[in-house]
């Protein structure tokens, strides 16, 4: 007679269920004691209570929100390390006080030039949550400016941050420009568009309670659905 095989234990996959606190106290800590020693130290709190439930959040939000996007499918989610790039900066603190996180569609640029259709952050001071494209490099710049020339592309675009803005969305950009670029119409219709050199909506600020509840899934995937034509429209314009 056969011995009984033993089934393996069945295991639930792990999913988002909170980051460590509504207040983000670690960060608050982390910019009062920017030593490697300290953050040595509290290693294992920052991977336990942010950098692990942000991968899992992503991960889990990004699944959700795939579908909405048939024509640019999503690429996999990036969490920012938190080692500050020094090189060039007068600022030698080794650490970020905040931890960032994004989707964007897959095959953009990685980083701030990425078309994300969700972007996290929560920080020492602030929470951020947005969708969009942060900042443009030279060639998506000059792609983006000849289709907010365009009448239809660009009517198009006015006419969803306007939707946005009532539903309680920001249009933010990472620099504006005082003027039209050269070359083109100072008085265009449109004239406040050409001068950004990114185009990204921040969502309403999320509850400190969201934070530490799975609820924050839905919160976020309700409104990047919200967010989902602008983050098409940078996309085409990105082909």
């Amino acid at each position: 007679m056969r011995s009984p095989v033993k089934k393996a234990a069945r295991t639930t996959p792990a999913r988002f269920e909170g980051f460590a606190d509504r207040d983000r106290r670690f960060f608050r800590a982390l910019a009062r004691n920017q030593r490697r020693e300290w953050f040595e130290a509290h290693r294992k709190e920052y991977e336990d209570g942010w950098q692990t439930p942000m991968k899992m959040l992503l991960a889990e939000v990004r699944e959700r929100i795939d579908p909405l996007f048939p024509q640019h499918p999503l690429g996999a989610p990036k969490v920012f390390r938190i080692n500050r790039d020094v090189r060039f900066s007068k600022d030698k603190s080794p650490y970020k006080t905040h931890i960032g996180g994004y989707v964007a569609i897959d095959g953009s640029t990685p980083g701030p030039s990425a078309a994300a259709a969700l972007y996290v952050h929560l920080g020492a001071q602030e929470v951020f949550v947005a969708a969009g494209q942060y900042m443009m490099d030279p060639g998506q710049l000059a792609r983006y400016r000849e289709a907010v020339v365009d009448e239809r592309r660009g009517e198009a675009l006015v006419a969803i941050l306007r939707k946005l803005v009532r539903a309680g969305f920001t249009v933010r950009s990472h620099d504006v420009l005082q003027r039209v670029p050269r070359g083109l119409d100072p008085e265009h219709p449109r004239a406040d568009l050409l001068k950004r050199k990114g185009v990204i909506v921040s969502f309403p600020e999320p509850s400190p309670d969201l934070l530490v509840a799975r609820t924050l899934v839905d919160w976020l995937v309700t409104h990047v659905k919200r967010a989902v034509p602008l983050v098409e429209w940078l996309a085409s314009v990105a082909e």
